[in-house]
């Protein structure tokens, strides 16, 4: 193994970023390579559960720390916290040599089931569909709107510059509905950024880079 290929496969793959604006202060730092620990406080209750679960099921060691104009409405906040996890994510990968690239899973929470398929493919690009309708209208947690789901994950995929297809396949529980899409979101990703033994450190593309 050269020293460069030794170099490389010792980078740690993690990063951190501040982002200060008029509505909302957040930090936030991941490790891709990590146990799924998490230390969330979004200042949005069951975004802090969303984004636990999101951390446990990718394996992915995620710090959010965050508040922000909530007493208005809490869309800024949680905005802010998809774009900056994106834009971590997105540094984390680096030049994205050795990884597997594509992931999918599909997920079930009771009634709920979700599909996500991710491709870390440098081009951001959001399909989602399938929930019922009026979930975008239902306020979970007291806090979190239906129609944020959509909205952090539109976020995360073109911060991260990521393709992300979520499909909501059933559910009734405007929670579970959510809750089955995060984890379903954080298998697929868990997939889609693990090192390939097979392809060592050469980039999973055609064209040489991502």
């Amino acid at each position: 193994m050269t020293t460069e290929l030794q170099a490389a496969r010792r980078t740690s793959r993690t990063a951190r970023m501040e982002r200060t604006t008029s509505e909302s202060s957040v930090f936030v730092e991941i490790n891709l390579d990590g146990t799924g620990r998490s230390d969330i406080s979004s200042s949005v209750p069951f975004y802090d559960h969303m984004l636990t679960a999101l951390s446990k099921h990718s394996l992915i060691d995620l710090t959010v720390k965050a508040t922000g104009d909530t007493h208005i409405d809490v869309h800024h906040t949680v905005e802010d916290i998809a774009i900056t996890f994106g834009e971590v994510l997105k540094e984390a990968l680096g030049s994205k040599a050795g990884i597997r690239r594509f992931g999918e899973a599909t997920i079930p929470l009771d009634e709920a089931l979700a599909n996500a398929v991710v491709d870390v493919s440098g081009r951001p690009y959001l399909v989602h569909s399938g929930e019922p309708a009026g979930q975008e209208y239902h306020l979970i947690g007291g806090h979190f709107t239906g129609s944020l789901t959509r909205h952090v994950f539109e976020a995360i995929t073109l911060h991260a510059g990521i393709c992300l297809h979520m499909t909501v396949l059933a559910g009734r529980d405007p929670h579970h509905i959510v809750e089955a899409q995060f984890k379903a979101f954080a298998r697929a990703l868990r997939a889609a950024v693990e090192p390939d033994p097979r392809i060592g450190e050469a980039i999973p593309s055609t064209k040489g880079a991502l």
